[in-house]
C-alpha cells in the first residue's frame, strides 16, 4: 500500500507557478535600477540650485562672458565678492532680517493656537463644536486674493499697514484654517483610555495638553511647522502688497532690485541664493520628523 502511494506521488508531476506580469514589475520596480534613475532626476532637479550657486561665487564679468559652469575648467573664477557686496546692501541685508521677524512668528502662532484649536476641537465638549468646526473647514477654500483688500483696509484703520505687524497677522490667519484642521484629526486618533488614565492621575486639560498631547503629536507639528515657514518665508504676494520699503522681506526686495537695476548680478545671485537655501537646510533639518507626520496622517 504504501509503495503504490509513493508511486503516485512519484507521478504528480511538480506544477512550478508562474509569476504574474505585475509581481515581475514590482520587483523590477523595487530594483537598483530605478533607484540609480531617481538619483539622475534627483540631480537634474538640483542643478538649478547649483547652478545658481556658483554664479554668486563668479564676478559679474565672468557671468556676463560665458554661464556658470565655466567654472568647471576655470576654478579660480570662484570668489565671495559677491557676498561682500551683499552683505553691504543696506537693502538686502535689511530684508533678510524682516524676512525672518516676519516668518518666525507667524509660524510659532499657527503652531501655538492651532495645536490649542485642534485639542478643543477634537477632546473638549462646548457648544456649537462641530458648527465651528465646519466653519474652520470652509475657510480652507477662501482664496487670500478675495482678501487683499478689506484686510488692508482693515490695517489701514488701525494703523498696522505696511508693517512687520500687519504681514504676520494675515499670515496667521490663512494658516489657522489648515493647521487646525490638520491637528485636530491627528489629535482626534489619540487613544481615548490614555487620556482618561491621565485625568484619573489628576492631570487637568492643560497639563494633560503638554504632557500627553503635545509629546505624541510631535510628527504632526514638525510637518505642519514646516509647512507654514515655507510658505511665509517664499510668499511675494502678500509681502509686496502689506510692507513698504521698511518692512519688506526678501522676495520683495529682490523683486525691487531687478526692476531698478536689471545688471546687478552681484547682489541678486547671492540673494537669490540665501533666501532658497534657508528653506532647504530648514526642511532638511526636520526631515525625519516631517516624513513621520506626513506617513502618520495617510495611515490615519
Amino acid at each position: 500500500m504504501s509503495a503504490d502511494a509513493g508511486s503516485v506521488t512519484r507521478a504528480v508531476p511538480v506544477v512550478r507557478a508562474e509569476r504574474s506580469l505585475g509581481s515581475r514589475l514590482s520587483e523590477w520596480v523595487s530594483g537598483g535600477l530605478v533607484r540609480v534613475f531617481l538619483i539622475v532626476v534627483g540631480l537634474f532637479w538640483l542643478v538649478p540650485t547649483v547652478g545658481l550657486l556658483l554664479a554668486s561665487l563668479r564676478t559679474p564679468q565672468d557671468m556676463a562672458a560665458d554661464g556658470w559652469w565655466k567654472v568647471f575648467t576655470e576654478p579660480s573664477q570662484l570668489t565671495f565678492g559677491a557676498y561682500e557686496t551683499l552683505l553691504e546692501n543696506d537693502d538686502i541685508t535689511g530684508s533678510l532680517l524682516n524676512t525672518v521677524y516676519i516668518t518666525v512668528p507667524a509660524t510659532v502662532l499657527v503652531v501655538v493656537i492651532g495645536s490649542l484649536a485642534g485639542y478643543a476641537f477634537a477632546w473638549m465638549e462646548f457648544p456649537g463644536r462641530d458648527w465651528w468646526f465646519l466653519a474652520v473647514v470652509g475657510l480652507l477654500v477662501v482664496p487670500v486674493q478675495v482678501a487683499l483688500i478689506p484686510i488692508a483696509e482693515l490695517f489701514g484703520s488701525i494703523g498696522i499697514f505696511g508693517s512687520v505687524t500687519g504681514v504676520v497677522l494675515f499670515h496667521v490667519g490663512f494658516g489657522l484654517p489648515f493647521a487646525v484642521f490638520l491637528l485636530r484629526n491627528f489629535f482626534a486618533e489619540i487613544p481615548k483610555e490614555l487620556l482618561e488614565a491621565a485625568r484619573l492621575d489628576g492631570a487637568g486639560e492643560l497639563r494633560l495638553f503638554v504632557r500627553v498631547v503635545m509629546p505624541l503629536a510631535g510628527p504632526a507639528i514638525a510637518a505642519l511647522g514646516i509647512f507654514q515657514f515655507l510658505w511665509v518665508w517664499n510668499d511675494m504676494l502678500v509681502a509686496l502688497i502689506f510692507t513698504d520699503s521698511g518692512s519688506q522681506p526678501i522676495t520683495v526686495a529682490l523683486q525691487t532690485q531687478v526692476r531698478q537695476f536689471g545688471n546687478n548680478i552681484d547682489v541678486l545671485a547671492p540673494g537669490a541664493f540665501i533666501s532658497m537655501v534657508v528653506p532647504l537646510v530648514v526642511f532638511f533639518a526636520f526631515q525625519r520628523q516631517f516624513v513621520s507626520g506626513v506617513m502618520a496622517g495617510a495611515v490615519k
